[in-house]
């Protein structure tokens, strides 16, 4: 139903209007940013835009009334690291964003590859690692890579890819042929052309998409990111079944083994960075043991020396570094959250006014009310909006 057929009073809002605010872009990332709210840009290739976002961030930006995000002390940090990496292998740059549950690993993973993507980097997102192994795609054994690939999901990829890094793709050249179901790609064609021979023909895309990260991995001219949210769902049982019914284990997926190879350094990009996040929020996929003893994490359940571990699994995460995110944002963080939630008249105090004999809630939110809810969610970013601000909601 459109906006127009919506005539009652109760969809009539105060004359919303999108939020005024700076864009996001490497040129304001420094320390004189932290505490300030940024909006994401509006570009047709931007990343949120091509790789989409986790589902948590996804219900923030559908409230909001334009994506934006709080530069955090956190994220000028991982920014200075990514700096770093722009001149190292990926085998150097290798970390897994950790916390508690609504600590904003997500939000962090956004605005880097947000900046990275802005900053001539080739940028490969994967916004939603569960829906890798949840068993939501089509898939088929390759008795060549012995793996079972993911035509649909590859092909998916590929598309988002393309719309981001165009502009690279199309001045990177085939170092080798490429020998496809109908046909070869010659060396020497561009990428963004053997990128299209995998969407042309969906049988195409699993191989299309194995060759196109073997160039990357060649290739010195742009450093390479590799961003994974839901990490940690690569590494152990898949949804995904054979044959006899057993689970697969995520490895011996085309798309997670991709992954992993390069989470491992066991294949590595000259020039970037491999940055995954820890999901919290599916219980199916939950950090295995192997993973979190990899990065000094306290198992999240009873584990000794005779727990069962897997030695594939062990490997896949030799030599990833935690990077753990702070649980509470600052004060000073939290009032930037406030003031966009309040200039988006997403706060409600309980006071009317009323205008020609029509009663109209109104807000008006004060210190109080930010500090209570402060209080309330322990500093949390996730409770703090969502069981605080918006919590005000319930007494409309």
């Amino acid at each position: 139903m459109s906006a127009n057929q919506l005539t009652k009073d109760i969809f009539k809002s105060d004359h919303r209007t999108e939020l005024q605010l700076p864009t996001f872009s490497p040129e304001v990332m420094n320390e004189g940013s932290i505490g300030k709210a940024l909006a994401f840009p509006k570009s047709q290739n931007e990343p949120l835009r091509a790789f989409g976002v986790p589902g948590s961030i996804l219900r923030d930006f559908r409230v909001l009334s334009r994506p934006c995000s709080v530069i955090r002390d956190v994220t000028v940090s991982t920014l200075n690291i990514l700096d770093a990496a722009s001149s190292k292998s990926s085998r150097d740059t290798r970390l897994i964003m950790t916390g508690p549950k609504g600590c904003g690993k997500s939000y962090l993973l956004l605005q880097t590859v947000e900046y990275a993507a802005h900053s001539n980097w080739i940028v490969m997102y994967i916004s939603r690692g569960v829906n890798v192994v949840n068993s939501t795609n089509d898939y088929a054994y390759n008795a060549r890579t012995r793996t079972y690939l993911q035509p649909e999901y590859s092909g998916q990829l590929l598309q988002r890819f393309l719309s981001v890094n165009e502009q690279f793709t199309n001045t990177i050249k085939t170092r080798e042929a490429v020998v496809l179901e109908d046909g070869t790609v010659p060396a020497g064609r561009s990428l963004t052309d053997l990128i299209k021979q995998g969407l042309q023909t969906p049988s195409n895309a699993p191989l299309v998409l194995e060759a196109v990260m073997s160039e990357l991995s060649q290739q010195s001219e742009y450093p390479v990111l590799l961003a994974v949210d839901d990490i940690q769902a690569m590494y152990g049982y898949s949804s995904y079944r054979d044959q006899h019914c057993r689970q697969i284990m995520s490895q011996h997926l085309a798309v997670p083994r991709m992954i992993l190879e390069y989470a491992s350094g066991r294949k590595a990009f000259p020039r970037g960075a491999v940055i995954g996040a820890e999901g919290t929020q599916d219980t199916m996929f939950k950090m295995p043991l192997e993973l979190s003893e990899a990065l000094g994490l306290l198992p999240n359940r009873p584990a000794g020396p005779y727990a069962k571990r897997s030695p594939e699994i062990v490997e896949f995460a030799r030599g990833i570094q935690n990077f753990p995110v702070p649980p509470r944002i600052s004060v000073g963080e939290a009032a930037s959250v406030f003031e966009v939630w309040m200039q988006d008249n997403a706060l409600h105090t309980g006071e009317v006014r009323v205008e020609n004999e029509r009663r109209y809630s109104t807000s008006v939110p004060n210190d109080e009310l930010f500090m209570s809810k402060y209080t309330e969610a322990d500093g949390n970013a996730r409770a703090f909006v969502w069981n605080g601000l918006l919590a005000t909601q319930s007494s409309l």
